[in-house]
């Protein structure tokens, strides 16, 4: 069928003019959701990953590492070397000595790099008998000098709890323990400066049916307990806890605010004291930096959700949700599998896990992002597998910032990036611990869709002080000294 018209000049013009700036906004969403695709280059590169992972520059190549099942090291993106063997663990310059150290939470050992080559454990202070299935690190009393919060979790025939350890860093040359208290039974570790006063709050996360933890830090290496004060508890209303494994933050509406992913195991959908995962959104300063508790936002129920990771894979300048699951058939024969999330903008996420063609993955706690190969993308690591993203044409922004060792730390653990561009605020910090045990690179990547102008970043350290550039290119790589 074919429709006639009446051609009538000036609202043909005007017609002509909407049609145009109609197509100009379909092309710029299409850029913007231009599609990925992951594939797994895991036998191509020689890794065997085991255990969680945790990414990092350890040999300063410029070319990140990955430490799970040992130490390898990245040959140019092309291959991976194994140089060393350790436990689980998470990575921070301890001695600021330039090299990138590990803490093994699974043995409780530290272990100082050796030129990027070996590792050697250093003499740890007495400790108390604990079994941990997470850590994070961070300059938690301002002195320069990366510090520990590990945490504690259980011997479950015995109805063992263990204690959390709090450890200060001594100039790089050992710890000190400064606390251990038995409370809950944790599992993922994560901290954040989430109310940017200058140091970091750590958030845990605890298993049977036990509340999660904010320890607010008073900037001194003294931490307070206040989710509920602060609306982080992630839980139904009115009832104590879930079993929650991981969380993991991140600013999820690009409003320049860290929010929070909280992830829960739940027996049942949702219902009693066993709630469903839930976003919660970081509300600022005016509101004392409370939560609003979001809900799943679309993450859609599975029993056995355990360890989330977040990165903007499809550089659509949205962080976007991987989170793995611990069941390959849950109760009453339902299948698990680990899902890729789009964040769609607003807290609203939607499955693309068969989309980018990630296959269904056995169960596993193994869920980090980096970007290996250095072409401006995000590749994961989950399942004992490696995933390179295929990429597509949005613009994109990598940021690499390094603490004089005195004042900051030298991995800058704990600052915050800030890009802007457009009426977007990308907001992005460096972390050394995130899901259950897991660490992204230290090296931040930000997404920036359509965008193809200049850019200003600004940075804010962990002692409060900022620095603003303005003009920056994107699509490069922008190394950042304090």
């Amino acid at each position: 069928m074919i429709e006639s018209f009446v051609f009538i000049p000036g609202r043909f013009l005007v017609a002509k003019r909407l049609f145009s700036v109609l197509v100009c906004l379909l092309l710029l969403l299409s850029t913007a959701r231009a599609q990925t695709a992951f594939k797994d280059q895991t036998k191509a590169v020689g890794l065997a990953l085991g255990g969680p992972a945790c990414w990092a520059d350890f040999n300063n190549d410029g070319w990140v590492d990955i430490c799970s099942g040992g130490v390898w090291i990245n040959d140019k993106g092309k291959s991976f070397k194994k140089i060393d063997g350790t436990g689980s663990a998470i990575a921070a310059d301890f001695d600021n000595d330039g090299f990138i150290d590990l803490f093994s939470y699974s043995s409780l050992q530290v272990l100082r790099n050796i030129d990027g080559k070996s590792f050697k454990p250093i003499k740890m202070p007495k400790l108390p008998k604990c079994q941990s299935r997470g850590a994070c690190w961070g300059d938690f009393n301002g002195d320069g000098f990366v510090d520990l919060f590990i945490g504690g979790y259980e011997v479950w025939s015995t109805q063992t709890t263990f204690p959390f350890l709090v450890l200060l860093n001594e100039k790089g040359k050992s710890f000190k323990l400064v606390r251990e208290e038995s409370l809950f039974r944790a599992r993922g570790v994560t901290a954040c400066d989430f109310d940017r006063d200058g140091d970091l709050d750590v958030y845990v996360s605890n298993y049977r049916l036990q509340p999660n933890l904010l320890w607010v830090n008073d900037g001194k290496g003294n931490f307070k307990e206040l989710a509920g004060k602060h609306n982080a508890v992630a839980t139904s209303a009115g009832f104590g806890g879930g079993h929650s494994i991981g969380a993991a933050w991140g600013d999820f509406n690009n409003d320049g605010l860290i929010d929070l992913f909280a992830g829960n195991f739940a027996h049942v959908d949702g219902r009693g004291n066993q709630p469903k995962s839930r976003f919660l959104k970081n509300l600022g300063k005016k509101k004392g930096y409370t939560f609003q508790d979001m809900g799943p936002c679309g993450v859609h129920y599975q029993e056995s959700y355990a360890s989330p990771s977040v990165g903007d894979f499809d550089n659509d300048g949205n962080l976007d949700l991987f989170f793995t699951t611990v069941y390959g058939t849950a109760s009453f024969g339902r299948p698990n599998q680990s899902v890729l999330f789009r964040n769609d903008g607003k807290f609203k996420v939607t499955n693309v896990t068969s989309q980018v063609k990630i296959p269904r993955l056995p169960p596993t706690y193994q869920s980090a992002w980096a970007d290996y190969d250095n072409d401006g993308d995000l590749d994961f690591a989950s399942a004992g597998r490696l995933f390179q993203n295929q990429g597509n044409k949005n613009s994109w922004l990598r940021v690499r910032l390094h603490g004089d060792g005195k004042s900051i730390n030298r991995a800058a653990i704990g600052a915050q990036v800030r890009v802007f561009a457009a009426a977007k605020i990308h907001t992005r910090q460096v972390e050394a611990g995130t899901g259950e045990g897991n660490q992204n690179d230290l090296t931040l990547h930000v997404g920036l869709g359509a965008h193809s102008g200049d850019v200003k970043v600004e940075i804010f350290w962990p002692n409060k002080k900022t620095k603003t550039i303005s003009g920056v290119k994107t699509r490069k790589l922008l190394v950042i000294k304090y």
